[in-house]
């Protein structure tokens, strides 16, 4: 099948490496798939045009009112994947409420990525159970072999010959709630009392790097780590420090958390079996 698939990609962000990884399942399954930015369309009407220019058979969108209000009303089947903006934040305003429930009403399938996520779109959307099903496997992560901490250390200005030198990496991303300056102030209060502790906040890198996971209590983090099991959850900058002091402080506690960490990634973030997931999705577009 010719497939379009939309989504929101701006660089480095979570929303455009998931939508280059399932492009790359489903073209592996032998699907032409069209990837483009749902934020260089106005309307559903611009949408039309690129189905008759591209003669697309069916549609995929990464985001339920970003992607999906586009592709209402074409005539071909199109699947949804529910992101955590659309449950967090989107399903809270009445009319984009509206507009998604409409959404839900012509797509063929919605995925979910937690059984959290699910079970709220099911209570917002009663109408739509039966067809949300939960990807299990969350995210897929692959470890980034290109990414060399010696190499990084050796060009960075961080003080190698401190004693107990730790390093807490920030991955961040671009909306308000992901603030990668959110933890600036109180870290750089505790660099001055302890110098041998560094904040390095990069882009585009790093998944299951096997350290201990500090993440803000958001509710697309609390889905995917559990509070002192898989890593730990502040909800605050003042309690991020707690929790870190209290990481560098214990290391029978980093070692439990790396490991069930690194269990729960080999359990719930199978690439394999997202890809298997995804094909087998898609086939539910495919017209008589």
């Amino acid at each position: 099948m010719r497939l379009l698939f939309l989504a929101v990609l701006r660089p480095h962000t979570g929303n455009a490496v998931t939508a280059g990884r399932l492009r790359d399942h489903l073209e592996a399954a032998g699907h032409a798939c069209i990837l483009r930015d749902a934020f260089d369309f106005d309307s559903p009407s611009e949408i039309a045009n690129l189905i008759m220019e591209e003669n697309l058979e069916a549609a995929l969108a990464l985001h339920l009112y970003r992607g999906g209000r586009l592709l209402q009303g074409h005539g071909i089947p199109f699947g949804i994947i529910f992101g955590g903006t659309d449950l967090n934040e989107d399903a809270n305003h009445r009319e984009k409420n509206e507009v998604m429930g409409k959404v839900l009403e012509e797509a063929r399938f919605a995925v979910a990525f937690t059984e959290s996520m699910k079970d709220i779109a099911q209570l917002q959307w009663p109408h739509a159970v039966g067809k949300i099903f939960v990807q299990s496997q969350g995210v897929s992560t692959i470890p980034n072999d290109t990414f060399n901490w010696n190499t990084f250390l050796e060009c960075s200005e961080i003080d190698q010959s401190a004693d107990n030198l730790y390093v807490f990496l920030l991955i961040c991303g671009l909306r308000k709630v992901k603030d990668p300056l959110y933890l600036v102030d109180v870290f750089s209060e505790w660099h001055q009392e302890v110098p041998s502790v560094y904040m390095v906040i990069v882009g585009p890198e790093a998944m299951d790097l096997e350290v201990p996971v500090l993440a803000r209590n958001i509710p697309g983090n609390a889905a995917v780590v559990e509070h002192g099991v898989t890593g730990l959850l502040f909800a605050n900058p003042q309690e991020f420090i707690q929790l870190a002091k209290r990481l560098v402080s214990d290391p029978a506690l980093e070692k439990e958390i790396v490991a069930n960490g690194r269990e729960y990634v080999k359990r719930h973030h199978s690439w394999q079996v997202e890809r298997d997931t995804y094909q087998r999705l898609i086939r539910k577009l495919e017209t008589s």
